[in-house]
């Protein structure tokens, strides 16, 4: 038998589709725990992290928002939004709320198991490997310890998802450079990751609402981001 790769949760009230995903899951080598409620996959989440979630938006108790929303106040676990709403403000909503990726139903379980691999890819791989940080970096009152996965701002820690903080790092390692969109979606989701431009936009938006009111971030228009030289 192929060795264990991590446990997926899969969070889906449709059991013929929980079916389908626990198969292909399980064919590629990852342990399967199967919820078709919301509030139970919190409780999971909370008593024994998983390696990643993938999580439905319509659930029968509370939607995958709340979910999601609940399981960002404690963990930055790989979340993975599967939804049958193709409307562009759902998946913006659900990348605000922290998640790495959306798939939309009809989905192909070999494009949902690529990008899975992609999320567990982005968690082991640095944004540049040929330039390892291994001290603390400082834009400001930001510091970021590379090595704990941790950022204070003005003293007190911000939790950030993991492509959060890959950004941040991306955009602090060098300040006054302008990172363009694929740089960016290169070196801080890595090479073949299945990401939008908005989904960029929206990281970007994030970061500099938990940093608010320091303004660091720039946009470059037509070119990319940067961060200003403090």
């Amino acid at each position: 038998m192929e060795e264990h790769r991590g446990r997926i949760l899969v969070v889906e009230d449709d059991p013929r589709i929980a079916d389908v995903l626990d198969y292909a899951l399980k064919a590629e080598g990852y342990e399967v725990e199967l919820v078709n409620r919301g509030r139970p996959a919190i409780s999971l989440c909370e008593n024994a992290p998983p390696t990643a979630i993938v999580l439905d938006v319509g659930l029968p108790d509370i939607d995958g928002f709340e979910v999601c929303r609940a399981i960002r106040k404690f963990s930055d676990v790989p979340v993975l939004f599967l939804t049958s709403r193709s409307d562009e403000i759902d998946r913006i909503v659900g990348l605000e709320l922290g998640a790495d990726d959306y798939i939309v139903k009809p989905f192909s379980t070999r494009e949902l198991l690529a990008r899975i691999k992609a999320i567990r890819r982005r968690q082991l791989v640095r944004p540049d490997e040929s330039h390892p940080v291994s001290s603390t970096l400082r834009h400001g009152p930001i510091e970021i310890d590379p090595e704990k996965f941790r950022v204070t701002f003005r003293g007190k820690e911000v939790k950030l998802t993991a492509q959060e903080f890959r950004l941040l790092e991306l955009l602090v390692q060098s300040p006054g450079r302008v990172f363009t969109r694929e740089q960016v979606l290169n070196r801080a989701w890595g090479e073949g990751a299945f990401v939008a431009d908005r989904t960029i936009d929206v990281h970007v938006k994030s970061l500099r609402k938990k940093f608010a009111p320091y303004e660091f971030i720039e946009t470059v228009r037509g070119v990319g981001y940067r961060a200003k030289e403090p």
